[in-house]
């Protein structure tokens, strides 16, 4: 078994799409409209997606614009050769950055938050085994 992918709902779907590809560095995978139960999708991820990686389906229920948190749900964790530098190069592209870059609490792994448009939040791991491997925030 495998991770597939994550799917997450979102009150606008273009903007969900901006923020994972211009503010992430990910690629928009495909997309697919289904009129007849009103919902598009897009799958977003980085290296081509799956098979090699898993992807995040983005799901827009139309005219829904907005989804109450769930208190079970907690973050996608992206890795990343250096958080300082991703940290900057998120807001450079307009993200927001809701933990700077620094040590986890009572632990030297370098962490940072981000929040996408939706709220949901992403944790960003400092992983030097992660230099190249496709998170677009080299």
């Amino acid at each position: 078994m495998r991770l597939l992918h994550t799917m997450l709902r979102v009150g606008n779907l273009q903007r969900s799409i901006d923020f994972y590809t211009k503010v992430l560095g990910m690629t928009l995978l495909r997309t697919s409209e289904n009129p007849e139960y009103k919902y598009s999708l897009a799958f977003v991820g980085y290296e081509g997606g799956n098979p090699g990686q898993a992807e995040i389906e983005l799901t827009y229920n139309w005219g829904t614009e907005s989804y109450d948190m769930g208190t079970a749900y907690g973050h996608i964790a992206l890795g990343v050769p250096d958080a300082y530098a991703a940290c900057e190069k998120i807001k450079a592209n307009g993200g927001n950055v809701t933990r700077e870059a620094g040590p986890v609490k009572g632990g030297t792994t370098v962490i940072a938050f981000v929040t996408d448009p939706d709220g949901y939040k992403i944790e960003l791991i400092e992983r030097k085994e992660d230099q190249g491997a496709g998170t677009g925030l080299r």
